[in-house]
């Protein structure tokens, strides 16, 4: 294929999968804010409004987690309900182009939600320069792993309704246990030794340090960036090498 033709297959993917749905279906907009947004309520009115802003930049990295474990619904309901996986195979529309196109879908789908959590955060005096860029990072490395390995299990799945027992799970992994929404602070020391096993950790310390919401020295952030990023290029290497793109 050419540079041309895969620019091509890209936006038709992304008009397919995320422009086309939020004009045709936006109540799933709602659905899409209704976990972050519910977290973020629940933990203000209990704290008094201490957590508030522990809320707004929880809600973005779920918001974010997201528009990347949400392909694994889609991409198996194209695998199998639709048989469009198979019509990509037999067209020169390589693997790489499909799998960034309906991530970038999930993506595109996912900006309207993203979009109210990143007004609350620049209305709530979080925004700077530092704060901003770090935030882009985080959200692009948790983007990209949560893509990863939605793709990987979307390949293994033999129905749709089986994403329906995953997602839970993979959201309370990693989304309602993990210190995202709080202080990793506030956990016991052995809770706190099972957080770190969890790559929205290090993402939301990232973050809530460069708001200063809690202390984050050098060491730390450079410890939590080299995690995250070997957390994301360690689910490429197993998409790459273990996500089934042809049925066996």
């Amino acid at each position: 294929m050419s540079e041309r033709h895969r620019l091509r297959s890209l936006g038709t993917f992304v008009l397919l999968n995320g422009l086309i749905p939020i004009r045709t279906q936006p109540l799933y907009l709602v659905n899409l804010l209704a976990s972050p947004l519910s977290f973020m309520f629940f933990l203000t009115v209990v704290s008094h409004g201490v957590l508030l802003r522990w809320g707004i930049t929880g809600g973005l990295i779920l918001t974010m987690l997201s528009a990347g474990t949400g392909l694994q619904s889609d991409l198996t309901h194209y695998r199998h309900d639709l048989k469009f996986q198979d019509i990509v195979v037999a067209s020169p529309v390589e693997a790489p182009v499909y799998v960034l196109g309906m991530a970038l879908s999930e993506l595109v789908y996912s900006l309207p939600g993203l979009a109210v959590f990143v007004v609350l955060f620049v209305a709530d005096g979080l925004a700077s320069p530092l704060s901003l860029a770090v935030l882009t990072g985080v959200l692009l490395l948790v983007w990209g792993f949560a893509t990863a390995l939605a793709f990987t299990l979307a390949t293994y799945f033999q129905d749709v309704r089986e994403t329906f027992m995953f997602s839970p799970l993979i959201s309370l992994v990693l989304t309602v246990l993990p210190p995202v929404y709080y202080p990793l602070a506030y956990l016991p020391g052995w809770a706190q030794v099972v957080a770190r096993f969890s790559p929205t950790t290090y993402a939301a310390a990232l973050v809530q340090g460069a708001v200063h919401l809690a202390p984050l020295s050098t060491a730390s952030a450079a410890l939590d960036w080299g995690v995250l990023g070997a957390v994301t290029a360690a689910l490429f290497l197993v998409a790459a090498f273990k996500a089934r793109w042809k049925e066996p």
